[in-house]
């Protein structure tokens, strides 16, 4: 992480950040002024939802790369909630909050059936799903669901009481729910039956099924539990960022995800604070795109340089290069 940090800050600096401006606009005015950091932590409860979520699905050996399509139809469910007026206004967020994470659930339970009884690849089911939800997207925001009081590709304005409302000094609802949902997770994965179930999965799926785990039923939880975490990040964006449902609003959450997932090595606790770091780092870009003119792919260019570190570290944690004598 060091290392990648220490690269992401000599790829700024060549492109035009000054080197004593990167401590002061990632970390002072970032973390250290109360407006920016209400930003990050804004930012930060989509991101942990969709962190969590990979960090499920991989504890399954299930690499789930449909967490963008699952945010879709989590947030498509939601705004069929809306536009259709179901439910009362008191119980209609709680019930938009529980279509997002059906819909997301149902969108992962395709991949998981053809991996289980067809042992078809999961990551080339999950990102052809991807695409089907984007343009199911599209179809929606230029079509029937499109705002009739103007001709961009949203959908109308979500009313007061479906948006996810402020707790007091500008703190939205959508941070306790995130906080909430990483305990549930840290419980499901470190105390539950199930979780105990997940890291004989996670180690070994054979010998899991060698000493009677049972292996498809733990996969299956496991990888619908992750749907309905995105799903649900799907409903925080739209009804807690956008206020409406926007064509594009998934954009960067489903690498996002798979990142943190990465840096977290899979665990619950690490893969919120990994997703408070690739917040920050989005709202730094911001900064940077403001007052240096540095497009914001330079932010995603600083998140595959962290990966490929941590990828690169990781091969040298479990290899060696050692030094052997030749004989006579």
């Amino acid at each position: 992480m060091i290392l990648g940090l220490l690269l992401s800050g000599a790829i700024l600096v060549v492109a035009g950040v000054p080197a004593g401006e990167l401590l002061n606009e990632f970390v002072i005015l970032t973390l250290f002024d109360a407006q920016s950091l209400k930003s990050v932590l804004f930012q930060a409860s989509p991101l942990i939802m969709v962190g969590l979520a990979g960090c499920l699905a991989f504890r399954a050996k299930f690499w789930n790369l449909g967490l963008e399509g699952q945010m879709i139809f989590g947030a498509i469910g939601a705004t069929a909630v809306t536009i259709w007026d179901i439910g009362s206004p008191g119980m209609r967020l709680p019930l938009m909050m529980a279509v997002a994470m059906v819909g997301g659930l149902l969108w992962a339970v395709a991949p998981v059936l053809l991996k289980l009884k067809l042992q078809v690849n999961e990551i080339v089911s999950t990102l052809m799903l991807n695409y089907i939800a984007i343009n199911v997207l599209l179809h929606l925001m230029y079509g029937p669901w499109k705002d009739p009081k103007d001709a961009f590709p949203y959908s109308p304005k979500y009313d007061s009481f479906e948006l996810l409302p402020e707790l007091g000094s500008g703190l939205s609802l959508s941070i306790p729910i995130a906080i909430v949902i990483a305990l549930i997770v840290l419980w499901f994965v470190n105390i539950s039956r199930a979780g105990l179930y997940l890291r004989f999965v996670d180690k070994s799926p054979k010998v899991a099924g060698a000493v009677g785990v049972p292996v498809a039923k733990t996969i299956l939880i496991a990888v619908l539990f992750s749907g309905a975490l995105a799903g649900l990040a799907g409903l925080m964006v739209a009804a807690g960022q956008e206020g409406r449902l926007t064509h594009s609003f998934y954009v960067g959450y489903g690498f996002s995800g798979i990142l943190i997932a990465f840096l977290a090595r899979n665990n619950p606790i690490a893969a919120t604070c990994a997703a408070l770091l690739i917040a920050t780092l989005f709202v730094s870009g911001r900064s940077l795109q403001v007052f240096y003119q540095i497009p914001f792919a330079m932010v995603q260019l600083i998140q595959a340089v962290l990966v490929i570190c941590v990828a690169s570290s990781d091969f040298f944690i479990r290899h060696r290069i050692r030094r052997v004598q030749g004989g006579d």
